[in-house]
């Protein structure tokens, strides 16, 4: 039984373009490897592992560290609020407040 039956058979849709793999672990047994890690094979499709996956918007490294997560996030913060610093003078307290708070 394969994985596109399994998904198909629980109303599920495997989405190819946004498969990622990710070998997960200490960065003591992650650098006990020759630094190269089995690809997986879903149907005709290999997947090569990664050393950063996204997940429901949450970026994972193989250490389970989040701090690639941490400087997306930061960066996209300060992009916003760049922009807010153009338009700032044409907006009152409260609605540049829930601006920055929308963001």
């Amino acid at each position: 039984m394969g994985i596109n039956y399994w998904m198909s058979a629980n109303r599920l849709k495997l989405n190819m373009d946004k498969t990622e793999l990710l070998w997960a672990g200490t960065k003591c047994s992650l650098s006990m490897g020759d630094g190269s890690f089995p690809s997986l094979q879903l149907g005709e499709a290999i997947i090569a592992p990664s050393q950063h996956v996204r997940v429901i918007g949450v970026i994972f490294s193989t250490d389970l560290n989040l701090e690639k997560h941490v400087s997306n996030v930061s960066a996209t913060c300060l992009y916003h609020l760049r922009r807010l610093w153009h338009i700032w003078r044409s907006l009152t307290s409260e609605s540049a407040t829930t601006l920055v708070h929308a963001s």
